[in-house]
């Protein structure tokens, strides 16, 4: 990405966060679902994969019922956004009540740290993580995640500042073991760190399955469990009508690094169930399975792995 266009999106993503809250929540739902579905008309990159990722998902949908999928998918994306825009100005205290109501799975987590080895919460991109986050941190006084370093540096700072806003403690993801340090301090602490597991940042990640098709997901949750002892936690989002459904599965048992691509298939079988059930909130609008990468890709994923 230049320069210039780094810029546009620093600006475009300060514009969104004043619009958001400038204009009344029912004005703002409406405007962003009127741009998800402008943006399925313009039928750019991003909606074509995001089609061809949902395919995958519900493969018995003809074309109909896909491109209705694909509009759906767009327009929970599109309500992410809005909802994340919104957040810094809403009743956090709200937020959690609201998430606590509908949650689902806290005695795993409670269960995770009374053992004393801290938790490890992976998760898909689905529903509204953040609104998630909300809960867990006033539920525990705060959590650890892990931040993508964005470009231009001053889009990267408004998103850590945002998450910090929430109670998020922001670890950047720098390509060295400098965040490896710190997750591992913090589950060492007996706290909880939340990473999302579905997308592979760095061509390094662990094979799995995932809806058929080979795909590699993040190993670090698991390998993080296996170091530490802590408890490897699944969780899932989705939207609801008016609100957020979270669930916090069983822990996955991964007691030493052998048994880390075991437990990572175990995330993806576990994701995979989720996502089938909600496939309108899985906001993967990248390439994820290994069949759609191109020669280059693929040969740059071997040389990582």
């Amino acid at each position: 990405m230049s320069g210039f266009s780094q810029r546009l999106s620093d600006f475009g993503y300060a514009t969104g966060w004043r619009l958001a809250r400038w204009l009344p929540e029912s004005a703002g739902a409406v405007t962003f679902g009127l741009g998800a579905d402008l943006a399925v008309r313009r039928d750019g990159g991003g909606v074509r994969q995001l089609r061809r990722n949902l395919a995958r998902v519900v493969p018995q949908a003809d074309g109909v019922e896909l491109d209705e999928l694909t509009r759906r998918a767009m327009r929970s994306y599109a309500r992410y956004w809005h909802e994340m825009f919104r957040l810094p100005s809403m009743d956090h205290k709200e937020v959690s009540r609201k998430v606590a109501q509908s949650i689902t799975g806290v005695e795993n987590l409670d269960a995770a740290l009374a053992e004393g080895n801290g938790a490890v919460m992976a998760l898909p991109h689905s529903g509204n993580w953040d609104a998630a986050g909300v809960w867990l941190a006033d539920y525990l006084g705060g959590f650890t995640t892990v931040a993508e370093r964005l470009k231009p540096e001053s889009l990267y700072q408004r998103f850590v500042s945002y998450r910090e806003s929430l109670g998020f403690e922001i670890v950047p993801l720098t390509g060295d073991s400098s965040a490896m340090r710190v997750l591992l301090k913090r589950l060492r602490e007996n706290k909880a760190i939340c990473l999302v597991g579905d997308r592979d940042l760095t061509n390094s990640g662990v094979p799995v399955k995932f809806f058929g098709e080979q795909t590699r997901m993040p190993g670090g949750p698991a390998r993080l469990a296996a170091t530490t002892g802590a408890a490897l936690i699944p969780a899932g989002c989705w939207f609801t009508e008016d609100g957020w459904q979270i669930r916090l599965h069983p822990r996955i048992r991964v007691t030493n690094r052998s048994e880390v691509p075991a437990a990572t298939q175990a995330l993806a079988d576990i994701f995979a169930g989720d996502i089938a059930a909600h496939p309108a909130d899985w906001h993967m609008m990248q390439k994820f399975w290994l069949s759609d990468l191109e020669a280059g890709e693929q040969a740059d994923l071997g040389e990582a792995s």
